[in-house]
């Protein structure tokens, strides 16, 4: 029962993560008139406050002495937080500029090149469903290259540098919140220079517009930790498997915004490439659902085959030892 109610919850925290990141085109607009880089510089200072009040909270303060001891951890890092200066920079820009479904492509595309990424910098060998996902993805771009009159390059630039940045994390490998912070921490003094630069040019919007956009400005810490706090606890109680069907929520939420909320055109060869996309990812999910499924049946197999020989072990343990024949006494005269 504890089982089904960790799961139960973990299934409520992923839907909540996704969910949040799969909103947040209807908050980026409620930052304007706030330009994408001056939003994107609040975003990395206040980000850094509210980790901040949370490793606080928590008291996990040993991994930064770890860290500094490592060079090469820092350097990952400083990759990964300019990787995601450039998609957080990219998305809100075209979240604001009236972009949101190209934008949601990103996302639904970002396992397809995480996937080539692996083959091309990591050698990886791909199923033949896995070669199936990819080239349908890569007919997709050429087809929505076309409809556009030119590549997709906001959508290219968020899948590239997003699976670049779960790269680079995947070799840092530390938890969710100390990434956050580290990598804000980064971010943070280029973010406040350029915001006081902006102050003292008398451009800022940030208390030029009321309590409430200050406010809102402020509130970017909050949208970019919550989210991923909700996904840390998700990723330690469901299955990555659930999880990475769980990851489609946010694009699909995106895309529905983007046509039902800011009524973005979708011409036929718009529809077109999307249509393939989604054929590609049916396909990534099917074999992976069915690659999954195979382990755990062969994990079961192989305990099932181990099981009388542990059971035989355990009874011969259990046995008593043979005794040695007693000698026997002698007849008296």
């Amino acid at each position: 029962m504890k089982s089904d109610a960790k799961q139960r919850a973990g299934l409520l925290y992923g839907i909540g993560a996704y969910g949040m990141w799969g909103l947040v085109p209807l908050f980026w607009p409620l930052l304007k008139p706030a330009g994408a880089l001056e939003i994107l510089a609040h975003r990395m200072v206040w980000s850094l406050a509210v980790v901040g009040i949370a490793l606080v909270a928590l008291k996990r303060w040993a991994w930064i002495r770890e860290l500094i001891r490592q060079p090469r951890k820092l350097a990952l890092i400083s990759v990964a937080a300019s990787v995601i200066t450039v998609n957080w920079g990219i998305y809100i820009w075209a979240v604001n500029s009236g972009h949101v479904v190209e934008a949601s492509l990103g996302y639904f595309i970002n396992p397809l090149v995480t996937i080539a990424m692996g083959v091309l910098l990591l050698k990886e060998r791909l199923r033949p469903a896995q070669w199936a996902a990819v080239g349908t993805g890569f007919a997709a771009v050429l087809v929505l290259a076309i409809g556009y009159g030119q590549p997709p390059w906001i959508s290219l630039t968020l899948a590239f540098s997003f699976a670049t940045y779960g790269l680079v994390k995947k070799k840092v490998n530390i938890g969710g919140l100390e990434s956050l912070a580290a990598e804000t921490a980064i971010q943070f003094l280029p973010a406040l220079g350029f915001l006081l630069w902006l102050g003292a040019d008398g451009s800022a919007s940030f208390g030029s517009h009321g309590m409430g956009h200050a406010a809102l400005l402020a509130a970017t810490g909050v949208v970019t930790a919550a989210p991923l706090v909700c996904f840390g606890a998700a990723a330690i109680r469901v299955p990555l498997s659930t999880l990475g069907l769980l990851q489609y929520l946010a694009p699909v939420f995106q895309f529905l915004l983007g046509i039902l909320y800011f009524h973005e055109a979708m011409p036929a060869e718009r529809w077109a490439g999307f249509a393939l996309v989604w054929l590609a990812l049916t396909c990534l999910t099917w074999d992976a659902l069915r690659t999954a499924r195979r382990t755990r049946a062969e994990a079961l197999r192989l305990a099932a085959a181990a099981a009388p020989s542990r059971a035989a072990q355990v009874a011969a343990s259990q046995s008593p030892e043979p005794q040695s024949p007693q000698p026997q006494a002698e007849p008296t005269a």
